[in-house]
């Protein structure tokens, strides 16, 4: 991650077990909507709310592959390089120290994240440190998030229907059939090379 300090910063964080070519979309209307200077994908190390997640260097290789055709997508070592379960208050935190106050920075997370708010750690004391950016997604709605003291100030943004989501890619890996189109193709390779999602596995979120 370079040093250079953009004026305003999008951090997508996620598993991307697999990324798809929705995460791109998003990226991509963020970027053009709130005027951004670049999106960075942060892949977690180990994400707190998950129990079983392909293995990190895989997902961060898949999501270098991914964000490589954009000149304003970059990809972050930093959860996965850091010890111990993954908070976003401690990213962000870390991206501040890192950029300083000359940077805005906004957290960009998909409207049924943003219905959980109240269950993330430390969620009071990002409202300092970020604004949030909640792309809608077909099912959920934003009107019910009521943020309390210390919350960040949480923005919409509606995006177009993007049928595809890392659940039904691994499904479909597993069952043999083609996910062309789902995922970027260099994505595609990389799957099919590292045999990932042929075993039997719980099933695990989107």
């Amino acid at each position: 991650m370079e040093k250079s300090s953009p004026g305003r910063l999008g951090v997508m964080g996620g598993t991307f077990d697999p990324i798809h070519l929705g995460h791109l979309v998003a990226a991509s209307e963020v970027l053009h909507n709130f005027g951004l200077d670049r999106i960075v994908f942060v892949p977690t190390g180990r994400p707190w709310q998950k129990a079983r997640y392909t293995d990190p260097e895989d997902r961060w290789l898949m999501a270098t592959l991914a964000a490589a055709s954009h000149p304003h997508f970059a990809v972050s070592r930093m959860e996965l390089d850091r010890r111990g379960p993954t908070y976003t208050v401690d990213t962000m935190s870390a991206l501040r120290r890192f950029y300083g106050e000359d940077t805005a920075l906004y957290f960009i997370i998909g409207a049924d994240a943003a219905a959980r708010l109240s269950t993330w750690q430390g969620i009071e004391n990002l409202g300092d440190l970020v604004e949030m950016i909640a792309v809608t997604r077909p099912g959920f709605e934003l009107e019910d998030i009521a943020p309390r003291p210390g919350w960040p100030v949480v923005h919409r943004m509606d995006m177009p229907p993007v049928g595809v989501s890392s659940t039904d890619i691994r499904r479909r890996v597993r069952a043999g059939e083609p996910i062309d189109y789902l995922v970027p193709a260099p994505v595609a390779d990389y799957i099919k090379e590292r045999g990932l999602y042929l075993g039997d596995e719980a099933e695990r979120s989107a």
